[in-house]
């Protein structure tokens, strides 16, 4: 038989006996579109804006269906009800996180972000212990947070009002707020040490959104195969561990076990607690990729909302012209903004929280992982099933907010101008792995905005009609397109 034929034969087997294992793996998964061989559903699915190929495939299968990437199945969960059935009532179940080949690689499993099991919870609740200790959501982190909202305050000032383009600024405030927390100390904006670990996280972060990556994620023999991107994010990554080596050394050497000074300082007190434990998750390797999670999560996200709010405040001068207002009653002009001054804030604290669900910035989640056999709705989800849960489809429900696609505070207003919680507002997640640092994510989003709006008018370089709100999609997050403004002293 001629040998093209039999190659012919037998790669049609291999992709046949493919289909086979992938409608029969774990037995009854939800539906979902018909996969390709190998290829599964990637060639259905737009890697630049995965939140809009899901809503439309939730809109013929349900809010619960099936999609494969590649040759792996990931369950596809939509709406307010079954997220928070599958996140919250079935929290431990969805606990779990998928593994990212591409992160893998480098952290090995450790940290806070990718771990999973014993070593997740230790780590969590360690982290969340230390925060509140520090006074997360207190009084302690509070003041690092206003000394940060000055110096921001005082850097925008230098650019003397002429158009600039507010992404290093942005991004650099919240950085320091983490370096504060974790190194005990801030940095100045121009010091060398502070760029290069800014710029390997900003670069990363652009990397890892690129449609490439999510292919890479799909396709694991392709990271060791071909060089370029997911080469030069394991390069950063450990560029930045490296440095974050260097600091525990130095805290090694003046540790004081009587007074902590920040959280590298309490993770040493504790690895010195549990030195006879054989089993102890409190280990140098943790606490370097804890520490570098904590830095990327709690940097680029709230630098990124920052950056997204000012856009749409000057699209919208009208609601920026409320929120001024309200600032000028409440705080005046001569004393910093501080939290307790946001419960007598109301239209400012439904706008703070309108530019998170408008701006959806991480729209599908991070996708998570089942940590048993479960049965979910009359479906069975085999245990280390991929689950994919769509906050885009919370934060954009149309009956929970009215035109959803409309940046409107009134969505968080009741009908006597106070502010009204809602459930559906899930912009951090929910449940298990609902993120460490909302606490100090919303106080920052709070005084960094109100202190900015206080200080300066938001002047566009385009007439508020024509600016261009419109999100730069991406496989993992949204981003505000690049945009420069005046911000002229009041």
């Amino acid at each position: 038989m001629d040998p093209v034929v039999v190659l012919g034969l037998c790669l049609s087997c291999l992709l046949l006996l493919s289909v086979w294992k992938q409608r029969h793996r774990g037995g009854k998964l939800p539906p979902g579109p018909t996969p390709f061989p190998i290829l599964g559903n990637i060639l259905q699915l737009d890697f630049k804006d995965m939140s809009k190929s899901i809503t439309r495939l939730s809109a013929v299968y349900g809010p619960v269906f099936t999609v494969y990437l590649g040759m792996k199945p990931a369950v596809v969960i939509c709406g307010y009800d079954a997220v928070k059935e599958a996140l919250v009532d079935l929290g431990e179940e969805f606990s779990e996180r998928d593994v990212f080949p591409l992160t893998a690689k480098v952290n090995k499993g450790f940290g806070i972000i990718f771990s999973n099991g014993k070593r997740w919870k230790e780590m969590r609740r360690f982290s969340l212990m230390t925060l509140r200790n520090f006074g997360m959501g207190k009084r302690g982190i509070e003041d690092r947070v206003q000394e940060e909202a000055r110096c921001l305050v005082e850097e925008l000032r230098k650019t003397n009002g002429s158009p600039c383009d507010p992404t290093f600024i942005l991004g650099a405030a919240p950085c320091n707020v983490i370096c504060s927390v974790i190194f005990q100390n801030r940095f100045d904006y121009r010091d060398q040490t502070f760029l290069n670990l800014m710029g390997k996280f900003n670069e990363n972060f652009k990397i890892l959104n690129s449609p490439w990556v999510q292919v890479c994620n799909t396709f694991p023999i392709l990271i060791d195969c071909l060089p370029g991107s997911p080469r030069k994010v394991i390069n950063n990554l450990s560029y930045v561990k490296n440095y974050v080596l260097e600091k525990i050394k130095e805290h090694q050497e003046s540790l004081d076990i009587n007074n902590p000074q920040d959280f590298i300082d309490c993770f040493l007190i504790k690895m010195e607690q549990e030195k006879h434990n054989q089993q102890s998750e409190f280990t140098i390797e943790n606490l370097m990729t804890t520490v570098t999670d904590v830095f990327a999560a709690g940097t680029e996200t709230t630098s990124t909302t920052l950056r997204y709010g000012l856009l749409l405040l000057m699209k919208h001068p009208e609601v920026t012209a409320k929120v001024q207002e309200e600032i000028e009653r409440v705080i005046g002009r001569h004393r910093s903004p501080c939290m307790q001054d946001r419960s007598r804030m109301p239209y400012t604290d439904a706008v703070v929280h309108e530019i998170q669900r408008y701006t959806d910035l991480i729209p599908n989640n991070v996708p998570r992982a089942t940590t048993c056999n479960v049965k979910f709705r009359n479906y069975f989800i085999p245990k280390g099933t991929a689950v994919i849960t769509s906050l885009t489809s919370v934060l954009h429900d149309d009956k929970e907010f009215p035109n959803p696609d409309r940046f409107d505070p009134d969505h968080f207003l009741d009908a006597s101008g106070n502010f009204k919680k809602s459930d559906y507002f899930m912009p951090f997640s929910a449940g298990k792995r609902v993120c460490v640092g909302e606490a100090l994510a919303r106080m920052e989003l709070f005084l960094f905005l109100t202190t900015i709006l206080q200080n300066f008018t938001l002047k566009p370089l385009v007439d508020p009609k024509d600016i261009d709100i419109t999100p730069l999609s991406t496989g993992f997050s949204r981003v505000p397109p690049l945009y420069k403004l005046c911000l002229i002293p009041v």
